[in-house]
This record gives C-alpha cells, structure tokens and sequence, in this order.
C-alpha cells in the first residue's frame, strides 16, 4: 500500500536530493551488489527530518487506515515516530487531531517508571514506524509488545518498498519482506514509496537514465 503518486514522486526526488538515495555499485546487508541504496539514517537534520515527516503523515493520511497511535521501534523508529507524531497533529486533514506516540528501550531501565515503553500507554490501533522493513525482526518484536499492551497492531509504515526477494540466489524467497510481513500479521504495509516510484523516476529523468539498465536488470533477478 503506497501514498499517491505525487508524494511518491515528490519523496524519491528528496530522497535523491538529499544524498539519501543514491545509484552506483552498493555491496547490500545481503551481500548482493545492487545499484542503487537507500540509507534513511542521512535524514540527520532538523530541517530533512522534518520533511520526511511530513513525507510520512501524508501516506499515512492517503492510506486512510483507521489507527490511534504510533509505535517506534528503537532505535531508527525513535526520532520517526516523534518527528511524524509532530508532523501529523499539523497535517491540515486531521484537523488538529493530536497523535500520541510510544517507543521502546533495548535495555529496561531499572530506575524511575522503570520498563520498556517510554511515551504513551499502547492502546488502541497502532501504526509501527521504521524506514525499511529487511528481515522483518524489529516488526515481530514490536506486534509483541503492542499485543503484550492489550492493544491492535494496524499497520507498518516505512520509507522505501524495496519489493525484493530474500535468499540466495538458487534459493529466492517467494515473496518479499514486506510481503511476508503483511501475509504473517494480516496487516497492511504502508509505504511512502517503493522500487516502482525510484523506477518512474529514472524512466523520466535524462540525466539518471544511465542507471536505468542496472536496476532493471535488478528487480528482474531479485524483485516481486
């Protein structure tokens, strides 16, 4: 499930503007060479950080899921889940509507409140924010604490849908991560954009057709 096609657009612009999409030879988590890597952790000012939350809140807004609350798994959903709470009780459709958010520790704390969980109690339909999903660990962790809280995972937002097979190359996984996330906790997937949009772009713009052809030739072999 993705924004509408001009946040979409909008978003791999930004993305590519701010050095945080990037095409060349990239050795990946996996150990495949893709041609192209999204790293969201060069969001690292105030002013982008912003910006993706706003990027953010408008594709959770376009989704028209029904949710009460974020979720941010430590540690990248952290800041995501605080800078789009922000972002959202602005957002002009929401009419004001404030937006609680939670997170956890890796660690429990042993003094204070003590526990897991800092931010609002869990409660209700909650959207968990990461910017990509890999091997889909920090989502299972997360439906078990939301589940653990008395409350209902709704959906995962994130930045980038790879839409990318796991697995060697003999032995591909039949869906991709974000597919097997959604089929395994009945939820939807939300993201601001995905491989399709990063395609769209190159297909439009003269002076980045020359990677074209590679990423292409990447979701061939490796896309859903």
């Amino acid at each position: 499930m993705m924004a509408d096609s001009s946040n979409r657009t909008d978003f791999v612009r930004f993305s590519l503007d701010q050095g945080v999409l990037r095409f060349g030879q990239f050795k990946v988590k996996s150990g495949r060479i893709s041609p192209y890597f999204f790293n969201a952790g060069l969001f690292n000012t105030g002013r982008s950080i912003g910006r993706l939350a706003q990027f953010y809140a408008q594709a959770l807004v376009d989704s028209g899921l029904h949710f009460d609350m974020l979720f941010g798994p430590a540690y990248k959903g952290i800041p995501l889940s605080t800078a789009t709470s922000v972002a959202l009780a602005g957002h002009p459709s929401l009419g004001g509507r404030d937006v609680p958010f939670a997170f956890n520790r890796k660690e429990a704390k042993d003094h204070g409140e003590g526990g897991m969980l800092v931010g609002a109690p869990l409660q209700g339909r909650v959207v968990i924010i990461d910017d990509v999903i890999t091997a889909g660990t920090s989502v299972r962790e997360s439906v078990e604490i939301i589940r653990q809280a008395g409350a209902e995972p709704a959906a995962v937002l994130i930045a980038l849908d790879r839409m990318e097979r796991a697995g060697p190359d003999g032995a591909l996984s039949a869906h991709s991560a974000v597919q097997d996330v959604s089929a395994t906790y009945g939820m939807p997937v939300v993201s601001i954009a995905s491989l399709t949009d990063i395609m769209a772009l190159l297909d439009g713009d003269a002076q980045l057709g020359e990677h074209r052809e590679a990423v292409a030739a990447y979701r061939a072999r490796y896309g859903v």
